[in-house]
């Protein structure tokens, strides 16, 4: 498994952000790390993970809600396929 740092993560939060998705990190009651705001493209993120499980949850989030990668730029689609493979 690959190492990710901070500007894996901040890139990975520009995407969602260009996709209409606020991010936030908060403490919550959610086993799962995450949860979506019902009807609002707003994704939750337990603020205790670190780094590297923050990266992986945004990706799970991509897989799961099928965001679609062509409307994405090509520097973008290339970052979630990588981290997606990881």
């Amino acid at each position: 498994m690959t190492k990710h740092n901070q500007k894996t993560l901040a890139r990975l939060e520009e995407i969602f952000a260009l996709k209409g998705f606020k991010i936030r990190y908060e403490k919550g009651d959610f086993q799962s790390g995450y949860c979506i705001v019902e009807n609002q493209k707003v994704i939750v993120i337990n603020k205790f993970f670190k780094t590297d499980s923050r990266i992986h949850t945004l990706i799970e989030i991509i897989k799961e809600f099928d965001i679609d990668l062509i409307e994405m730029d090509r520097s973008s689609r290339e970052v979630v396929k990588r981290l997606s493979m990881s």
